[in-house]
């Protein structure tokens, strides 16, 4: 199930209300499975991996990431607009018991046009600086083909999602229709939040998920 807050919540805030909501409907706390995050500006590397050092603190303390393996997926984005003042929760899932024959359901965690677990994100980043139309479709190739191989891990594709969401400050409606529609994204819309990734030079960033069940708090 996800739930969404109307307003966004301060990180420790947003912790505590979310681990109230997840024992309210009688889960375990490692029942915490996925987190979209709202930030007031791109970090750099180094302040990223310092703002992931705090915020993996209470996913070890509530016993959901062990033995340095976090299977929280994430997204982590920067509104233009009206920005939040310090890092904040904007929506989270959580798992319930299945009933019998209910629909899979799977959240995959954002990406941007870097290749995880590397070094750095700068020296892997795909059209680096390039916003051009050209840079945009390359973006846009690279994150959709990581999208729906995090998919495959659940037997999943684009006709499996029940959402899809796009975070850019960048004219992506050149690939909309091309990409987006020539691989099936758009069969249940597309939410496009105009934030920009979490890292200085990333331009363009995807989650999507297949869930059933939300609500606003």
């Amino acid at each position: 199930e996800r739930v969404r807050f109307s307003e966004s919540v301060p990180l420790s805030a947003g912790f505590e209300r979310i681990a109230d909501i997840i024992r309210d409907a009688g889960r375990p706390l490692t029942a915490f499975g996925a987190c979209e995050l709202r930030s007031p500006a791109p970090f750099t590397e180094d302040g990223f991996k310092a703002f992931n050092e705090i915020y993996v603190k209470t996913l070890v303390a509530w016993g959901v990431m062990r033995d340095g393996v976090n299977p929280v997926a994430r997204s982590n984005v920067c509104p233009k607009l009206d920005p939040p003042g310090e890092p904040s929760f904007h929506a989270f899932c959580y798992t319930v018991p299945a009933a019998k024959d209910a629909p899979t359901s799977f959240v995959v965690a954002g990406s941007g046009e870097s290749v995880e677990g590397k070094a750095n994100y700068r020296d892997h980043t795909v059209a680096l600086g390039d916003t051009s139309p050209a840079g945009i479709l390359a973006k846009a190739k690279f994150v959709l083909g990581e999208m729906e191989r995090r998919m495959s891990a659940f037997s999943g594709s684009w006709r499996d999602t029940t959402a899809v969401q796009l975070y850019t400050v960048h004219d992506a409606y050149p690939v909309l229709e091309g990409e987006f529609g020539r691989r099936g994204v758009l069969r249940s819309g597309l939410t496009w939040h105009f934030d920009r990734p979490p890292v200085v030079g990333l331009d363009f960033e995807m989650d999507c998920r297949r869930v059933h069940l939300e609500r606003v708090v």
